[in-house]
């Protein structure tokens, strides 16, 4: 199972996540206040932009490790085993 190790990624990720966490607090006073429908859904759509850039790290993340057993530069077969890998995670999580 991949897990991010490297230290530098998983604490813009974690920066990143958070800001977004601000952003839904934000779009939540939004609405308690009564804000117009276009500019929630501008910040919502901002919010949605920045989760999936998150998303598209660990997915990247995911299929740079590859499947189980299999390490990165292992033999020629590998490439198409890590290929079918990367496409179901992009067919389950995509």
């Amino acid at each position: 199972m991949a897990v991010i190790r490297d230290e530098e990624h998983k604490r813009e990720l974690v920066l990143r996540l958070r800001r977004v966490e601000g952003q839904l607090r934000g779009i939540q006073a939004m609405i308690d206040a009564g804000a117009d429908c276009e500019k929630v859904t501008q910040q919502l759509s901002a919010a949605r932009r920045a989760l999936d850039k998150a998303f598209f790290q660990v997915l990247a993340c995911a299929i740079q490790a590859g499947p189980e057993g299999v390490q990165p530069r292992a033999k020629a077969g590998a490439a198409s085993e890590r290929l079918e890998h990367a496409a179901a995670l992009l067919a389950k999580f995509g």
